[in-house]
């Protein structure tokens, strides 16, 4: 064997820049690939943990008659009492954080500028509202005793053309089928860079929700985080209470997880079809070595060299230029990947229906991915590379020889 390898290294050595060019084509390839992988891999992460930290937590009780679709006030639709139903939830050891959220549909209005908007009432002291916090750009957070303060996000203000401290108008919907209109004054601005939910949502105080709202001492969910999302199911089989309906974040997010499988299954095909474009470079490069060294091969059959060995030595060759294109294609994957992981790409606002999308994509490369897709090339280039390898073994002695 290490005789082949020998002989390999010598053959491809005799043009190496043609040898070079065909390594650098499965680099070239495998380094795509991978940034597509860890591409694809971010933005379903990133749209996963973004719907959970900002939208959905790890789990939610709802009342089992509540459709989150019609974002419905009726009493029957809501969770009573969500307070103590919170506190019988955080005696769960899996559950790191429990909060009543309500969810109303409104209109806020700035001057002759008016626009949509999904009214969150929420418990400002709550550890699940971090996110928010942590993205105020400017004023202030508010405090659960704020009884005229939202908190809205950069972007609705600059599509509003207000800023903190000015006065707006909110009209939302109530809990009889009413709409009531107030005065309330911007406390804070924040950002999260997730479009969706910097230019449609506002969040005030529950108490001060449930009292526009009418909807006094109702919630339309409790929102729970819990210290390791495995545990879901576990703790949403904990939580006792009949009328109740809990939802796990996989439920939540079908949107997402159902197209990552679909995802997944496009991609074979496009890495398939990466990998035989540059096994075509692989295989050209050794059919061209075939015809060029048809009288050696004449020379080695004559000698006694048996077809199998014929065959296994370009096969070699093959591997040797596949495992030098693929040091160098993970090298440069990896640095690609390790750069766009930091820093992202900007897609903007690209309104994907159901996704939480942020205003940039990180590239998450994973060892499954890049063992994969190693795998993969190596034996697509070296199945690609039977066909010269076979031309080579058939050679007749005497008319190779004769070079014909």
């Amino acid at each position: 064997m290490f005789q082949l390898i020998k002989m390999a290294y010598r053959n491809l050595n005799r043009n190496r820049r043609r040898s070079i060019l065909s390594a650098l084509a499965v680099s070239l390839g495998l380094a795509l690939l991978l940034f597509i992988a860890a591409i694809l891999q971010g933005e379903i992460q990133g749209s996963l943990q973004t719907s959970i930290q900002l939208e959905s937590g790890h789990l939610q009780v709802r009342a089992a008659s509540y459709v989150e679709e019609k974002s419905s006030l009726k009493w029957d639709n809501l969770v009573a009492n969500p307070d103590q139903l919170v506190a019988q939830i955080k005696t769960i050891p899996e559950v790191k954080v429990a909060t009543p959220r309500l969810f109303a549909s409104a209109i806020l209005n700035s001057g002759n500028h008016s626009t949509g908007v999904q009214l969150i009432g929420i418990d400002p002291l709550s550890e699940a509202n971090a996110p928010y916090t942590q993205s105020l750009v400017a004023g202030k957070y508010l405090t659960p005793d704020d009884q005229s303060g939202i908190y809205i996000g950069q972007p609705l203000a600059d599509k509003l053309n207000v800023k903190v401290g000015d006065s707006v108008d909110l009209e939302a919907n109530t809990s009889n089928g009413d709409v009531v209109d107030q005065a309330f004054t911007i406390r804070g601005l924040y950002l999260t860079h997730t479009p969706t939910i910097d230019q449609s949502v506002i969040f005030m105080p529950l108490a001060k929700a449930q009292a526009i709202t009418q909807t006094q001492n109702h919630a339309s969910a409790i929102v729970i985080l819990l210290k390791n999302q495995d545990e879901a199911q576990s703790v949403a089989a904990a939580i006792k209470g009949s009328g109740y309906q809990v939802l796990t974040w996989q439920k939540m997010n079908e949107v997402i997880l159902t197209t990552e499988q679909l995802a997944n299954g496009y991609m074979i095909l496009i890495y398939l079809i990466v990998l035989a474009v540059t096994a075509t470079v692989i295989v050209n490069t050794l059919i061209m070595a075939v015809f060029e060294r048809t009288r050696e091969i004449g020379i080695l059959a004559a000698i006694g060299m048996k077809s199998r060995r014929i065959m296994a030595l370009f096969l070699v060759e093959a591997g040797l230029l596949a495992v030098a294109g693929i040091t160098v294609g993970l090298v440069l994957g990896w640095l690609i990947c390790l750069y766009f992981g930091k820093f992202g790409f900007y897609i903007g606002n690209i309104g994907a229906t159901g996704f939480l999308l942020g205003d940039r994509i990180y590239a998450v490369l994973t060892a499954h991915d890049t063992v994969e897709l190693t795998i993969v090339a190596l034996v697509v280039t070296l199945v690609a590379s039977l066909y010269p390898a076979i031309i080579a073994a058939r050679l007749e002695p005497v008319e190779a020889l004769h070079g014909n």
